[in-house]
């Protein structure tokens, strides 16, 4: 069976959806792989080193005989009507946002599968793309808050005398906040954190942070995400943070959760509370921010603090970012193939939890 990777053309895309050590591991599973000419250049993979390895290297229109698309963004419309019947989709989908998209695949008898609908089981661990590149966005994250804040991260005694390390918040212990927090750590900063799970106390601590407590419920919910929280809470949430921001030099916020808008953490009042030179660094601006004042892909100076916002963050590092991905998808499709044929198994709570048109119809 014929694996086809396209070249990216979502705006702000670098990833590419296979590497080199992927095509090696399919190849070896019985699959034919074609890439699309300069679709890992952005990257830092060249189409040489696909050649190396036994890939074929072709034009877009290779699409119309792929049996298997790996792809990171949603594919374009244009291409999803040339894809023949049984082919099978592998791409971020964003179901909730891709109502046409879908319906073209399930006119087509296109197959796809969202990875935002993996199940978080320990079976799919080495699958899941959503925490491969959230460990990605949480360590840019922390390196964008060095480098944008106007002081050193760690403690430094010279000769001109002490300077003290940088104090910073991190907002949201999930994969990106847990990464953050730890290479923040190793930059020499002095860490904090709050989450609105109580599990997430124990992990933030024994990264050496210290887990900031309010007096509030916790809101722990399904698949490792927390429950969503009332108006009245968050207003409550937000008083009590108030200080915490105060006294921070760098804050960083990652909540978000796959399909919906992220939490507002972070109002224009609490921004006002803290000091001039702080720097905010919103991972979900794209979502919707849990800052009021960010804006994806923009820098926002406000009472001389800065909001950085995040932008298709993954792709900042798109040479490791890829890589990780790639092996979620090698992973994934490797789940379904048995002698070089890949069958998605619907008795598969994997499959079954991820494929979210197949045969037609839209599930």
């Amino acid at each position: 069976m014929k694996v086809v990777v396209p070249r990216e053309s979502a705006e702000y895309e670098r990833r590419v959806a296979c590497v080199p050590d992927a095509v090696t591991r399919l190849r070896a599973a019985g699959l034919s792989v074609a890439i699309e000419r300069g679709a890992g250049a952005s990257a830092g993979y060249l189409d040489e080193s696909y050649v190396a390895v036994g890939a074929e290297l072709v034009d877009r229109d290779a699409l119309k005989l792929a049996d298997v698309v790996l792809a990171v963004q949603p594919l374009p419309l244009v291409d999803a009507a040339t894809l023949r019947e049984g082919a099978l989709v592998l791409s971020f989908l964003e179901p909730a946002d891709q109502a046409e998209l879908l319906a073209t695949f399930a006119t087509h008898k296109v197959s796809a599968m969202s990875l935002e609908r993996l199940p978080r089981i320990s079976r799919a661990q080495s699958m899941d793309a959503l925490s491969s590149q959230s460990l990605v966005i949480g360590y840019r994250a922390a390196l964008i808050a060095a480098e944008r804040l106007p002081r050193f991260f760690p403690l430094l005694m010279t000769a001109a005398g002490t300077v003290p390390p940088a104090k910073v918040l991190v907002l949201g212990a999930g994969v990106a906040g847990l990464q953050a927090i730890a290479t923040a750590r190793r930059l020499g900063a002095v860490v904090s954190a709050y989450d609105v799970r109580v599990a997430a106390a124990e992990e933030v601590k024994s990264l050496g942070a210290t887990f900031v407590s309010l007096d509030l419920e916790a809101l722990e919910g399904t698949g490792g995400y927390a429950r969503e929280m009332t108006d009245d809470r968050a207003a409550r949430q937000r008083e009590l943070l108030t200080p915490f921001l105060a006294a921070s030099d760098a804050l960083i916020t990652t909540a978000a959760v796959p399909g919906r808008k992220a939490p507002l953490l972070v109002d224009t009042a609490m921004v006002e509370a803290m000091r001039p030179g702080t720097v905010i660094v919103d991972i979900a601006a794209e979502s919707g921010g849990n800052c009021e004042l960010s804006r994806p892909g923009e820098e926002v100076m406000h009472n001389g603090v800065l909001i950085w916002g995040g932008r298709n963050m993954a792709s900042g590092m798109a040479f490791d970012a890829s890589r990780l991905y790639a092996r979620n998808l090698a992973n994934l499709l490797l789940l379904m193939t048995k002698d070089g044929n890949v069958v998605p198994d619907l008795n598969d709570e994997i499959v079954a939890g991820c494929l979210v048109v197949h045969a037609g119809v839209v599930r």
